[in-house]
């Protein structure tokens, strides 16, 4: 497989990145994860209008988006699939370890790389998956996309050693997001979810599927919900990069429904029908 890394398309076995690197040492770094249907980058330009917030949330210097989009068009032209994700990953770059930030000179480290990527199954999506909720312990800028994600880590094992797929975060009574993956509910024919704030990644699912539900005449509304409500909804479902629409039918044991919810399917198929239909 090939990898971008600082400018050069490389075979995989090639690539190093130092140990003095500060994404290895402080997670002091910003990522991406873009989609790719039908060979081709889902919702290229805003993905990179976020990657650029999140690089002036961390005050990294700016990078050439130019050359970062010819780098991974390179790597797409190398990729043999038809539907895969990318990758993207920039570190504030190579200093031996102290806290303090490393003079400007210093170039980030920059690297990006595409796997196959399969969608759930229609028996999954059909199910619906289950959840558990846990508190929301991270940092207070989640909406910038950083590489430091112990807390998103730990959850989601713990949601895994209970057997089920993810956790949900819960502040102050409150439901903010999944692990990696924004939260909607459904609530007699009205979608909500959260409105983005400093505590939610603003997902680019997230607002494609709400503009999609506004195009479809489905009221939404941007309000906080709280756990209870969850467990009240007629719906609840994930969305995200690689999680797409994904049913969820049980919450801490509590039934949502028995399947797949009309408006969560209504919606994934949409979703895909756009993300295909993208030349």
């Amino acid at each position: 497989m090939m990898v971008y890394l600082n400018g050069e398309l490389i075979d995989e076995q090639d690539a190093h990145i130092s140990f003095d690197d500060r994404g290895f040492l402080f997670a002091d770094g910003v990522y991406e994860v873009i989609h790719i249907y039908a060979r081709h980058f889902f919702e290229w330009d805003r993905h990179m209008a976020r990657l650029r917030r999140s690089i002036t949330g961390i005050d990294l210097p700016d990078i050439d988006r130019t050359a970062l989009t010819k780098g991974a068009e390179a790597l797409l032209e190398q990729f043999n699939g038809e539907e895969g994700v990318l990758y993207l990953e920039i570190t504030r770059g190579v200093q031996p370890r102290t806290h303090s930030f490393p003079s400007r000179d210093v170039p980030p480290t920059i690297l990006m790389w595409i796997r196959p990527h399969q969608s759930f199954s229609d028996r999954m999506i059909g199910d619906g998956v289950s959840v558990i909720t846990v508190p929301d312990d991270r940092w207070a800028k989640v909406w910038i996309k950083t590489i430091g994600l112990l807390p998103n880590v730990l959850a989601k094992e713990k949601a895994h050693k209970m057997g089920v797929f993810d956790a949900v975060f819960v502040r102050d009574g409150m439901v903010t997001e999944a692990t990696s993956a924004n939260i909607l509910i459904v609530r007699q024919g009205v979608l909500q979810t959260a409105p983005v704030t400093n505590y939610i990644l603003p997902g680019i699912t997230r607002e494609v599927v709400l503009e999609i539900a506004r195009d479809q005449g489905i009221p939404t509304l941007l309000e906080p919900f709280s756990v209870e409500d969850m467990y009240a909804a007629d719906e609840v479902f994930l969305t995200g990069t690689t999680t797409e629409v994904l049913p969820v039918t049980r919450v801490d044991g509590h039934m949502i429904g028995k399947e797949a919810g009309p408006m969560a399917v209504f919606l994934l198929r949409e979703l895909r029908q756009k993300a295909n239909s993208v030349s």
